[in-house]
């Protein structure tokens, strides 16, 4: 792993690439799901556009969504290969394109070399500490009966009582994107999402926050936040941390 920043008042005098890497000037790889057919909208961790910033994106072959979300034991070496590619082709931390990558999470930080982050629920610790006592983090799921012990613990998270879950799987609309139909009506599926994160709200007033468990949500985290008027966690704030953290420029101004 090399770090480095040509800019302002830099000198980087000497260059060295390392023998195989043939493209710079990203820091995040994100493994991505075989023969999924929707649109991917921006937003969506899939689409490039979604970023200020670039990505390097990688294919995990057979790892089709339903074999994720029911966490097929046998995409362990696919995903750790995918892993390790990007990491040979200079990313500098993994992230992913579905939450329930994060069944891996811990066998894939321990075969690379580079911080891995696998799932958006990785962030629920950190979400919780900055809420008050009693206080809790509704999640809207692709799906819930992945959500298990097994899948928390592995990102991080060994007490679910704080957790109100809210499931889309059987969303008329979002059911066509998990059923693989190849289309879905964009204000819909928008609809679905919103009237979900209110339903938890005012079901559960004691929700603080919400995270998005699923890659295709953070198109709609805006709607989500002006209907419920609390912070919203996804994908997207997984990623530009992880990004910040490992891409840190100089600072330049007056004191």
């Amino acid at each position: 792993m090399h770090y480095g920043y040509i800019g302002p008042g830099t000198n980087p005098g000497q260059l060295v690439q390392k023998k195989g890497r043939y493209i710079t000037g990203f820091s995040v790889g994100i493994l991505y799901l075989d023969e999924d057919s929707y649109p991917v909208i921006p937003g969506n961790v899939a689409n490039y556009s979604t970023f200020p910033f670039p990505v390097h994106y990688k294919l995990v072959p057979g790892c089709t969504g339903q074999r994720l979300l029911n966490n097929d034991r046998t995409l362990e070496k696919g995903i750790i290969d995918a892993a390790m590619q990007l990491q040979s082709e200079g990313a500098k931390v993994i992230s992913s394109a579905c939450g329930f990558f994060g069944n891996f999470h811990k066998q894939i930080a321990n075969a690379l070399e580079i911080p891995v982050y696998l799932s958006s629920l990785v962030q629920l610790s950190m979400i919780q500490v900055g809420l008050k006592p009693g206080q809790k983090i509704g999640i809207l799921t692709a799906y819930e009966k992945g959500l298990t012990d097994s899948l928390l613990k592995t990102c991080g998270v060994t007490n679910r009582s704080n957790l109100i879950i809210g499931d889309l799987s059987q969303g008329e609309e979002f059911s066509s994107i998990s059923n693989g139909a190849g289309t879905f009506n964009n204000e819909k599926l928008r609809d679905e999402v919103v009237k979900k994160a209110i339903e938890i709200k005012e079901k559960h007033p004691e929700v603080g926050a919400i995270l998005l468990e699923c890659s295709d949500l953070p198109p709609y985290a805006f709607d989500i936040q002006q209907a419920v008027q609390l912070p919203v966690y996804d994908f997207i704030t997984l990623i530009n941390w992880a990004h910040y953290a490992n891409s840190q420029s100089p600072y330049y101004g007056f004191i």
